[in-house]
Parts: structure tokens; C-alpha cells; sequence
């Protein structure tokens, strides 16, 4: 069993309400500080009360998305949002400025906290009293999304199904039922549409007043700052979704000629896109979700025994929640829990080949939980997406030598790594068009429904459309966005999915190229959590950290050399 890090500030048995919190950040905002030591104590002291507020927030967002049901856990979810996190955030900002204002702040070592400062500061310049009450608004209406599409089900043959549960048949051989199961999804999807349009007029609005608050002519430009993209910007975000339509869409429209052709059709459906087009029946690499974790154990541990011991670990400690049922929220996450030092790894699985890459996604997510588990700083943890998105990305391609715990057979076995290798060229040019769409809705803020339909058919067209005829489903094309979580939930969250996806490719190219180092040079890079560049880390990894066409050509181009090994 595992168990929370000792206190040494806070008390033990802290029960998380607002009343026992203030007393201990007026502390925190009143204590002096007359040394470089004792700056640092006050440092270590305000992690340890963020860490444990992380936690409570972390258990309150968990339990919620397991039952979007129970009332209770919503409340619960919605006071710490609404009662616990406005009054932590002036205080917030006054630490902020008292360590910036601090006449020993630049006594400290600059290798150890330049990133962590960097971050002080930029949260300074953004933070706006006004805005508090706006975050709080936003907080919870955002969750009003899993609340919704956690409650879509369909019927098949008289029986219930999760719309992840259904999309299971969209793997059979039967085209006639697979039509059918698509059409009853579509439909059930469509039937929400203007409430999740309404929905996220409102949170658009949201955001734009806070980054008008903030002083940013639109929301986008905001959250350029507020993610703390300190690398790269707007422009080299379309220059990367240009790349992708130059260098990868050819090869996936090739992709989309050769499915055609073997299953002998005249056009390409939207439900023909995951059947398998030798004909055989979908893959199926376990039988349930205690196989999936099992299996998934021994997968990892013949990479390497430390990575299967910390799934393992989170076996035996209940931190996992992953078949699919009502009432769930949709999705896949990897929760860290700050004073754990544990992850909490929650999915939805229909027993699918597809499932299999989640748990190895998330599972990366949960090796890098681990290994950044004991930093000094809980700041120190809070990894840019860039880089968390590098250990889940990386690990679904590293995995694959050990796939054969999934897979009796080795035509099977050779499938499975063709599908993965196919969704890895799949998810960049989704990842630029849901890009691409953000930039478009938040630097439009005064958009229509109609207009932000039309806007996104004109993103998703250049990019292969799926490489699909929707002539007979326009309104489903128009709603594909609303399927992505992240843009009612996590607003600019995206784009770091292909950036992370083309190192994961330099990660796998090294690995299979020198398995121990190879490794060796990843886990040091997840190790570094954020007190490093991203590019430094990158580069610990043994990778750069470029999104360049030419870049992306040499990888896009390994990545085609070893699917047609297979």
C-alpha cells in the first residue's frame, strides 16, 4: 500500500474548508522572511498546502466523472470550485508577489527555479480580481459537458449500449449493421446538439470576457500566455498545421485508397473507416477490464521491471476505474495525486484494441506521476503539456514490442501494430483541424452557430475530411467537434498532441534503434518534471523539439518504412 507523504507544515488530519485554509495562508502572507533558507521553507510550506489542496480536488474531480449521476458528488465537485477556489486565489497572487518582491528571491539558485519563476511571474501579469468569479463560472459550466454526453446511450438489437460500448460494432464485417450502429450514434449525438451549442456559447463568452479583463484583444492570445507557451506561438502553430496537410494528409489519403480497394466498395462510408480490411473480424486483446490491467502489468514489466511494478502499486491501491457503463463521463484521464505520489487512471473501455492504447497512454502518464513523484516542489511537477503528453505518446509506441501479451498470434500481432502505427499518421492532421478550429472560434468571438459550423467544414476539408463521403450526413460533419472533449473543457489543449506525437515518433526511432538507451534517455527526460525548457527536456530525451515540414517529412517517412515491415 501507498501512502501520503508526511506533513511537516500543515496539519494531518486537515479537513479541506475554507475556514481551516485561511488562517494558514495568512500565515503564509504575513511570515517574515530574513534569509535565503528561510524563503526556501516558506516555499517548500506553500507546496506542501498546494499539494494537499490538489489531492482534495483531484478526489472531487475523480469521484464525479466515475457517477455523473450522483448529486452529491457534483455538489461536492462544485464547492470546492465555487467556495475553496476564488478565496485561494487573491491569496495566491499576494505569494505570488511576496517571493517576487522577496529582497532574497534572486539569492536562489537560478538553475534549480528559473522555470518556476518564470511561471510566478507570467501568473502576475495575468491575474485580474475580476476574473475570479469569471474562472469560478466557467469551472463549473464547463463540467455540464460529461454531465450531458455521460448520459448518451444507444439501443442495438433491445440491448443498451455507452456510444463507446456501440462503437465496438463499427469494427464488424457486417456493413449493413455497422451503418445502422453508426446512424443510431450520429443521431443520438445530434439529438444534444443545440443544448451543447447553447452550452458552449456560454463558455466562449466566458473566456473572452477574461481575456478582455486581462488586457488581450481575444481569448486565444490570452491562453498563449496562460499555458505558458514560452516556446513557440500562434504562427508556428499554423505553420505546423501546414506541414502536416503537406506531408501527412498524402499518405493517409493513399491509406484511404487502399481500404477502398480491398473492401471493394465504390466510396468510403463514415462507418468504414475502423473495420478491418482483411476482412477478419476486430481485434480483441482482452476479455474485461481486470484483464486489461493485468495484462497491462506484465506488458509493461517486460519493458522494464520498474514500470510494471507502478502499475501494479496503483493495482493494489484501487486507482483505476476503467470499463464503460452509464453514467459515466466520457474519455480517458490520468490523474496525479500530489501528495500520493500516485495516479489515478480513469477510462472508458469496451474490451477494444482501441482500449488497449488508452491503458498504455495513460499508463505513461502514470510512469511520469511516478518518477516526478518526490521533486522538491509540487510546482516542479506541473509538467506543460508538450512534455506530459511526450511519456503517454511515447509509451504507446514503445509498448508495442510486448504487445504479444495482448496477442496469441502473430498475424494478429502484426495487425495491431499496423492500426497503431496508422492512428499515429490518423491523429495529426485531427490534432491541427481541432487546432486550427480553436483559433478561428476565439479570434471570432462574436460568431454565429451557423458561422462556426461553416468555419470548421472549411478547416476539416483541406485536411481529408476523414477521407470520407458526407454528402448524405452534412449535419454530422458539421458536429464532428463537439465529440472533443477538450475544447468545452480544456480550451487550446490540443495542439501539444502533435508536437508530443512527432518527438514520441524520435522516441520510438531511438528506442528501436538502442533499446537501453533509448529508454534510458526517456525515463531521464520524464524525471526532469518541469524544471527544465521543453526543449531542454527534449533533448534529454534524445530528440528536438521542431515541428518544422522537414521534420515532420523524416518521421512521417520512418513511421511508412516500418508499417510496410508489417
Amino acid at each position: 500500500m501507498i501512502h501520503k507523504k508526511t506533513r511537516t507544515y500543515i496539519p494531518a488530519t486537515l479537513e479541506i474548508k475554507w475556514e481551516n485554509l485561511e488562517p494558514l495562508y495568512k500565515e503564509l502572507t504575513e511570515r517574515p522572511i530574513n534569509s535565503v533558507a528561510e524563503l526556501e521553507k516558506w516555499l517548500h510550506d506553500r507546496s506542501e498546502l498546494e499539494a494537499a489542496l490538489e489531492e482534495d480536488f483531484a478526489w472531487r474531480y475523480i469521484r464525479m466523472t466515475c457517477d455523473t449521476t450522483n448529486e452529491e458528488l457534483l455538489q461536492n465537485f462544485q464547492y470546492f470550485a465555487t467556495e475553496i477556489e476564488p478565496k485561494i486565489a487573491p491569496y495566491g497572487n499576494e505569494l505570488n508577489k511576496k517571493l517576487v518582491g522577496s529582497k532574497w528571491v534572486d539569492k536562489l539558485d537560478n538553475k534549480k527555479y528559473f522555470i518556476y519563476l518564470r511561471g510566478v511571474k507570467k501568473a502576475l501579469e495575468l491575474f485580474r480580481e475580476e476574473n475570479i468569479p469569471l474562472q469560478t463560472e466557467i469551472q463549473v459550466e464547463q463540467q455540464k459537458y460529461q454531465g450531458i454526453t455521460g448520459s448518451m446511450s444507444v439501443h442495438i438489437d433491445d440491448k443498451e449500449y455507452t456510444l463507446e460500448q456501440a462503437s465496438v460494432f463499427l469494427k464488424g464485417t457486417d456493413r449493413s449493421k455497422r451503418q445502422e450502429v453508426w446512424e443510431k450514434i450520429t443521431a443520438r449525438r445530434l439529438q444534444d446538439k443545440d443544448q451543447l451549442d447553447e452550452l458552449f456559447d456560454h463558455l466562449r463568452a466566458l473566456r473572452h470576457k477574461v481575456a478582455v479583463n486581462a488586457e488581450f484583444e481575444n481569448f486565444r492570445d490570452y491562453m498563449f500566455q496562460a499555458l505558458g507557451r514560452f516556446d513557440y506561438t500562434p504562427q508556428d502553430c499554423y505553420a505546423f498545421h501546414e506541414a502536416i496537410e503537406k506531408e501527412i494528409v498524402p499518405i493517409l489519403r493513399e491509406q484511404a485508397k487502399k481500404r477502398k480497394a480491398a473492401l471493394d466498395l465504390g466510396t468510403l462510408k463514415p462507418w468504414d473507416m475502423d473495420v478491418d480490411v482483411s476482412g477478419k473480424p476486430a481485434l480483441k486483446p482482452f476479455n474485461n477490464g481486470n484483464e486489461l490491467i493485468e495484462k497491462s502489468i506484465q506488458c509493461f514489466s517486460n519493458i522494464n521491471r520498474y514500470l510494471g511494478e507502478r502499475l501494479e502499486i496503483m493495482k493494489d491501491n484501487n486507482l483505476f476505474d476503467v470499463e464503460s457503463r452509464k453514467g459515466k463521463a466520457p474519455g480517458g484521464y490520468n490523474y496525479p495525486l500530489s501528495e500520493t505520489g500516485a495516479p489515478f487512471i480513469f477510462m472508458n473501455s469496451a474490451n477494444t484494441f482501441r482500449d488497449l492504447t488508452t491503458m498504455v497512454h495513460e499508463g505513461g502518464h502514470a510512469v511520469h506521476t511516478f518518477l516526478t513523484a518526490d521533486l522538491e516542489l509540487n510546482d516542479f511537477k506541473h509538467c506543460p503539456s508538450e512534455v506530459a503528453e511526450l511519456a503517454s505518446m511515447s509509451m504507446e509506441l514503445i509498448s508495442m514490442d510486448n504487445w504479444d501479451v495482448y496477442f496469441d498470434n502473430e498475424e494478429d500481432l502484426k495487425r495491431a501494430k499496423r492500426d497503431q502505427l496508422f492512428d499515429v499518421l490518423k491523429t495529426l492532421p485531427w490534432v491541427a483541424v481541432v487546432d486550427q478550429f480553436q483559433h478561428w472560434i476565439y479570434t471570432n468571438p462574436n460568431h454565429t452557430d451557423e458561422d462556426r459550423r461553416t468555419a470548421w467544414i472549411e478547416i476539416y476539408e483541406p485536411f481529408g475530411a476523414g477521407f470520407v463521403d458526407w454528402s448524405d450526413y452534412p449535419d454530422a460533419e458539421a458536429n464532428l467537434w463537439q465529440k472533443q472533449l477538450h475544447i468545452f473543457e480544456v480550451p487550446f489543449y490540443y495542439i501539444e498532441y502533435g508536437m508530443a506525437q512527432l518527438g514520441a515518433i524520435a522516441v520510438w526511432k531511438n528506442y528501436k534503434e538502442n533499446p537501453e538507451k533509448g529508454l534510458h534517455q526517456y525515463l531521464e527526460a520524464l524525471k526532469l518534471g518541469y524544471t527544465k525548457t521543453i526543449k531542454e527536456i527534449y533533448e534529454t530525451a534524445g530528440i528536438k523539439f521542431d515541428f518544422s515540414a522537414a521534420y515532420v517529412k523524416e518521421l512521417a517517412e520512418f513511421v511508412k518504412g516500418e508499417m510496410d515491415k508489417l
